[in-house]
Parts: C-alpha cells; sequence; structure tokens
C-alpha cells in the first residue's frame, strides 16, 4: 500500500514545466471615461488608471512571453504599465478575426496576457476551451480575471474577480 502512495505521489507531483503548457490570462479594460456616450473611443478614468496599475502588481509574478489588446484607447491604456513593467511589446488584435487553434498553437508553452471587453474576453475564453462556460461581463464590471491553462489534450480554466 505504501508503494501504490508512493507512486500516485510521483505522478501527481511531475512537473509541467517540460510540457508545452500554454497559460493565458484575459481581462477586460479597466473602467472607461463614461462622460461623452456618444464616444466609441474613450480613455481610461481615475479609476480606470488605478485599476491598470493594480494589474501590475497582480501579474508581478507572471513572467508573460506574449501580451494581445485590442486597438482601442481604454485596453492599450490597461495593459501599457504591464507592457511596460514586463518590457514586452503590445501586439493589437481583433476579436472578430481570432482563429482559437491557431492563437493555441501559436502561444503553445507560454504565458500570454490578453486584454479585450465584456463583450469579447468571456467569448474568447469560450473558444479557447471550446465550450459556452462564461457569458458576457455585466458592463459595470472590470475585475474579471479568467485564466485557461493548456497542457496537451488537457484544458483547464478559472475565473476570479480582483477588485
Amino acid at each position: 500500500m505504501k508503494q501504490f502512495l508512493f507512486i500516485l505521489l510521483i505522478l501527481f507531483s511531475v512537473d509541467l514545466e517540460g510540457q508545452d503548457c500554454a497559460e493565458i490570462y484575459l481581462i477586460r479594460h479597466a473602467e472607461k471615461d463614461r462622460s461623452d456616450l456618444k464616444n466609441k473611443n474613450p480613455h481610461l478614468n481615475k479609476l480606470g488608471k488605478d485599476r491598470a496599475l493594480k494589474w501590475v502588481e497582480v501579474f508581478k509574478n507572471v513572467e508573460f512571453d506574449k501580451i494581445f489588446s485590442t486597438n482601442y484607447n481604454r485596453t492599450i491604456e490597461t495593459v501599457t504599465p504591464i507592457s511596460l513593467d514586463k518590457k514586452i511589446e503590445i501586439s493589437i488584435y481583433s476579436p472578430s478575426r481570432i482563429d482559437y487553434e491557431s492563437f493555441k498553437s501559436k502561444t503553445s508553452g507560454e504565458k500570454v496576457l490578453v486584454v479585450g471587453h465584456s463583450n469579447t474576453i468571456p467569448f474568447f475564453v469560450n473558444g479557447l476551451i471550446d465550450k459556452e462556460v462564461y457569458q458576457q461581463i455585466d458592463d459595470l464590471n472590470n475585475a474579471n480575471l479568467y485564466k485557461v491553462t493548456i497542457c496537451n489534450d488537457n484544458i483547464t480554466h478559472s475565473l476570479l474577480y480582483i477588485n
């Protein structure tokens, strides 16, 4: 029995670093300026700028390989402090043009941050996990952090609320 437990312990303590596991973190942009409802490309407001700096702290121990953002003021302003801190250039992506299989292939073995919108990030996660699990984020919620881990055919996902 002791040998069996020892073998189980060894099997479950296998280091995944040697595998081509991807860790994909996904967030919505921080709080935007809502003073002009006609503005389709607003900047962050004060709370949003503060949250952008908070994300730097949240991710301080994550060594990203790539950072992706949509091409909007609010997403770029959300991720710029992280980009500067990590010294990683921001790559622009279009949510409507994502090929999830290609994205997973190109990010295999990497740690990636994706910044988008209330109506794109949950569906990006769904595309990565190939299941309809997450719904559109409430428009006043800028605190969701999704994490998708892909190791070979094993995909796990989680959602945290970071306020």
